[in-house]
């Protein structure tokens, strides 16, 4: 008797088991189905970097008490996103108290009503190691594409900011001392034009989406654009794939670092030394655009750095590994081709030899067929008359660094067939 009771008992145990997963069965596979056709794809990136040389910048920014409200310009909307936080070159460990995402209204002030909670594997407050990056949980709210979102970091401690971006031509607010991460219009104790502690943002879209990686230097990172005006060139390529009814799942990831160079360390890690990581922190990278190589040129001699001069063969060489690596990911990579630099008004940095190697360099670029594709920015915008040097009305100045003006003309050089699926093709 016992024994039939037993089993009983044990068939009514299983048979409510068999109804209980029969009651959440089809939630859960919608659930896992509306996830195996989806994706997380950068929308906005900043590549992360050590504090710069003592020669070129100040002391690393410190913040003790303090909020800090950073803008980022997404090009890809979506209505499910989440932040990459990054204690990368940190040699301690950063505790965050708070984090917050909200729509801009303008200038360090957020939509009313549109602010929410950030959290880490369902903490408000986390601690970043050294050395590391952090990824959040999924917020569910709209970003509209080419919209500006607001991130709120409260930093309760005394911190250096040893994991930055530096140039980010983009306004940042810092608080006076206290948590204002959630307060529309925070009290402003002072601003910068760098981003600190914060890498990406994604945003969930369909399979077919895909991102863009822009790679390269000051001139993909925006210097010498109209500050909180998103006109670097990556910013004005996102405008033109979203005016296209057939290209607005493709997002671009700004990974250019002002200073940056293929082969040796400057500002920023190389190129080199830097691809995997920002590939890895690209999610949905489907193509990358290099442009790489004028600063390997210029650099040395601007600096006094005569032991790090380079020849146009190991250039290349360094863009060869980059091709190759990218290809190892099934990631396609367009070169782009060096801009002119001859009358740069950077003492020392252009020279009759490194014009020599910059043709030289665009030559392989234009002729070798190693890349994907070729991206001619010299020819978009150098002077017709003089090839050497830029076009005045593209000309920042400097006679290295586009204006707004210029760099519209790079995005416009770029063919957007390169960015369809391949199922259109």
């Amino acid at each position: 008797m016992k024994y039939h009771m037993a089993r009983g008992g044990v068939r009514a145990w299983a048979l409510a088991l068999v109804l209980g997963a029969l009651s959440i069965g089809p939630t859960s596979s919608r659930a896992d189905a509306d996830e195996s056709r989806r994706q997380w794809v950068a929308t906005w990136t900043a590549s992360q970097q050590s504090p710069e040389p003592p020669f070129i910048g100040a002391s690393p920014a410190q913040f003790s008490n303090q909020t800090i409200r950073q803008i980022v310009h997404v090009s890809m909307g979506g209505n499910r996103v989440r932040l990459r936080l990054s204690n990368e070159f940190g040699t301690t460990a950063l505790r965050v108290g708070e984090v917050r995402i909200a729509q801009q209204l303008a200038g360090p002030s957020t939509v009313p009503g549109s602010d929410k909670a950030v959290t880490f594997g369902g903490r408000g407050s986390v601690t970043i190691p050294a050395g590391a990056p952090l990824l959040s949980d999924p917020i569910d709210m709209p970003v509209a594409p080419l919209s500006n979102m607001v991130v709120s970091l409260y930093l309760p401690d005394t911190v250096q900011a040893n994991t930055f971006h530096s140039l980010g031509v983009q306004t940042t607010y810092v608080s006076s001392p206290g948590n204002f991460a959630a307060a529309v219009t925070p009290p402003v104790a002072s601003t910068t034009t760098s981003w600190f502690f914060l890498s990406g943002l994604s945003v969930l879209a369909d399979k077919q989406a895909g991102a863009v990686v822009a790679v390269g230097d000051s001139i993909t990172d925006g210097y010498a654009s109209t500050v909180d005006a998103n006109r670097r060139w990556p910013n004005l390529l996102a405008a033109r794939l979203q005016a296209r009814a057939d290209l607005r799942q493709v997002a671009v990831a700004d990974h250019g670092i002002s200073g940056n160079r293929t082969l040796n360390d400057f500002i920023g890690p190389n190129a080199l030394a830097r691809l995997d990581r920002d590939l890895a922190g690209s999610p949905g990278a489907r193509w990358v655009i290099l442009l790489e190589g004028i600063n390997d040129i210029g650099i040395p001699g601007a600096f006094g750095l005569g032991s790090q001069q380079v020849s146009s063969d190991d250039i290349i060489a360094g863009h060869r590994q980059l091709i190759a690596r990218a290809h190892e990911r099934g990631v396609k990579i367009y070169g782009a081709t060096l801009t002119p630099f001859e009358g740069t008004t950077i003492p020392g940095y252009y020279t009759a030899a490194g014009e020599t190697k910059r043709q030289a360099v665009n030559a392989w670029i234009r002729g070798s067929g190693e890349f994907d594709a070729v991206i001619d920015f010299d020819r978009a915008v150098r002077d017709p008359a003089n090839p050497g040097r830029m076009l005045a009305a593209y000309d920042s100045g400097d006679h290295l660094h586009p204006n707004d003006t210029g760099y519209q003309a790079m995005a416009n050089a770029i063919d957007l067939k390169l960015f369809r699926s391949s199922e259109d093709n």
